[in-house]
């Protein structure tokens, strides 16, 4: 059962809280964990939330040099929080764009922005984020439906580790020893010797059925779950073991001539339709179901969704804005009153993902980012920087918003201070905006030649290209076969949204996920098969030793993703250096 406030012994806020050692900790750590979720973004359209990680290493650095020195200052609760809020808002910067609409605009306009202007935006749409989380802080706080189970599983770690600091030293040597494991295999892979992608046949090559020896997929496998795991399993098989040697027999795909191996690049362009459209039409259907039931709670309960602004967070507001604004103009030509019409469009969807998020724990940027996709496709059709770019205004924004509501409803249960986490997060974006912008460019120089191929197949990026261009060009621009197949997408994807969101959870949980059904037609079959692995294995364990699962399987999971990710940066630095 998770804590609750009232059950909470409470620290003084004025205990170290914003002090030097919690900052920069934070900050090395949003340093060295921001490139993990930037590779897992472009590899599978996933990421990480790293605030567990932050703690317990944080927590093990400088717990463990307090017991070591007769005057060590013990590493307290609040700086604790601090730590992970740096941490996590550096590592949550992908949702400003980096693995979804800022290599897409590249794909569709062959422009790719400067490092200095690609940080700026990055960092503005994240900003933006931050100071409507502000203003939504108390009215959503003090909404006791919304539990923000994100935020009270942080809250539950941070509490234990300090209840139980053996527990956090031992959580922490599984997870160095995970990242030790899956960086080892990663190295020797990219430098010694290739692990062999093994395959029962070449008809099953060609199809992207291989063993990948990837153990972040592993990693995230235990993560997800194994619902998820198996749709994962049925959609590779519907997709790349079903629908791809139709098209073949049919010709409805042609592979260059004299091609082997893998075919992922030549099937993708036809699979990724109907995939997108069932993610987007189900995540869309899903989050209309679960506004309705908020808006109803809210209705009832009669509370106020924003609160007036004071002078100094205002003059922050409007900075955010102005730089919001003005980037959109400079760097995308897109006229200043059509970027200001992205303000409020911004400010009602992250007001909607942070309610969902404090309902669900789930956060629907997607389904945001799309919203905002369609909304732009209506006011300025046929546009794809506006499409793109100001619908990634709303995505940005909602993402850090979402985070920072998490880190708000911690930081409430132990009496940390409000405008400190804040000034926490700024610092946060701020450096996540640099590296995760360097850790993009080094991982992809050349997006034309390199996205949506079988090493990155950046689901994210071909599901934001496939809205805008069938916004910009019309479906009349594409096949018939692929109409018919985004036709059939859409409405298996909105029927089983319905489903999913009305039935019982106990019923529900049977139904396939149409995130990850729809994500196993834009991934190639062996990251799914490898996903489905981590599940199936992590549910075997879980089955027979369920308290040792409990206790490190996400930890040891963390660590997989890690150490690969942050292995896989390291390799494309050292190769861009001609190393």
């Amino acid at each position: 059962m998770l804590p609750t406030s009232s059950s909470i012994p409470l620290s003084p806020p004025v205990e170290r809280e914003f002090s030097v050692r919690a900052v920069s900790t934070g900050i090395v750590l949003g340093i060295l964990l921001t490139p993990s979720n930037v590779y897992a973004g472009l590899k599978i359209g996933w990421s990480f939330n790293m605030s567990i990680i932050a703690l317990l290493i944080g927590y093990g650095i400088w717990q463990g040099l307090a017991r070591r020195s007769a005057d060590g200052l013990p590493w307290t609760l609040h700086e604790s929080n601090i730590n992970q809020t740096v941490a996590s808002a550096a590592a949550s910067i992908i949702s400003g764009g980096l693995v979804a609409p800022i290599p897409a605009y590249t794909l569709l306009t062959g422009e790719q922005l400067d490092v200095i202007p690609m940080v700026a935006w990055v960092f503005s749409v994240s900003f933006l984020g931050i100071w409507i989380a502000w203003y939504l802080r108390p009215s959503l706080l003090n909404d006791k439906a919304l539990k923000f189970p994100e935020g009270m599983a942080t809250l539950e770690t941070l509490l234990h580790i300090y209840n139980h600091g053996h527990e956090a030293a031992t959580r922490l040597k599984v997870l160095l020893s995970a990242a030790l494991l899956s960086a080892t295999v990663k190295w020797v892979d990219t430098f010694f010797w290739a692990f062999p992608r093994w395959s029962p046949n070449s008809h099953l090559e060609r199809l992207t059925f291989t063993a990948d020896p990837s153990l972040l997929l592993v990693g995230f496998g235990g993560i997800i779950g194994i619902r998820v795991g198996l749709t994962l399993l049925l959609g590779a098989v519907l997709a790349w073991g079903g629908l791809a040697p139709w098209l073949l027999e049919q010709g409805l795909v042609q592979l260059p001539q004299g091609s082997s191996g893998p075919q992922f690049a030549a099937l993708v362009e036809w699979l990724l339709w109907p995939g997108v459209s069932l993610m987007v039409c189900s995540t869309l259907a899903s989050l209309a179901i679960r506004l309705w039931a908020l808006h109803a709670s809210t209705k009832a309960g009669g509370a106020a969704i924003w609160t007036r602004p004071k002078a100094g967070p205002a003059s922050g507001f409007l900075l955010a804005i102005v730089l919001v604004v003005g980037l959109q103009t400079l760097l995308f030509g897109i006229s200043p009153w059509m970027a200001l019409l992205t303000i409020p469009l911004a400010i009602c969807l992250a007001a909607v993902a942070a309610r969902v998020v404090g309902a669900t724990g789930i956060p629907p940027i997607g389904a945001i980012g799309q919203l905002s996709q369609l909304s732009f496709g209506i006011v300025a059709p046929g546009q794809v920087p506006i499409n793109l770019m100001s619908a990634n205004t709303a995505g940005g924004s909602a993402g850090q918003c979402t985070d920072l509501m998490n880190d708000f409803k911690v930081g409430r249960a132990i009496g940390a201070t409000p405008r400190k986490q804040l000034f926490a997060q700024t610092l946060g974006i701020f450096v996540g905006s640099i590296v995760g912008v360097l850790a993009y460019l080094a991982l992809i120089p050349d997006p034309q030649a390199m996205l949506l191929s079988e090493e990155w197949p950046a689901p994210a990026v071909a599901t934001w290209k496939a809205v805008a261009q069938t916004l910009t060009h019309g479906l009349d621009s594409l096949s018939v076969s692929i109409r018919w197949a985004i036709f059939v997408g859409g409405a298996v994807g909105l029927l089983l949204g319905v489903f999913d969101s009305l039935l019982p959870e106990r019923r529900a949980r049977y139904l396939p996920s149409t995130a990850a059904l729809g994500l196993a037609f834009v991934l190639p079959a062996s990251i799914s098969l490898m996903m489905a692995l981590g599940a199936v294995l992590t549910w075997a364990v879980s089955s027979r030793w369920p308290s040792l699962t409990e206790r490190f399987a996400i930890t040891a999971a963390a660590g997989l993703i890690a150490g690969e990710s942050m292995t896989g940066v390291g390799a494309s630095l050292w190769q861009m250096m001609g190393g």
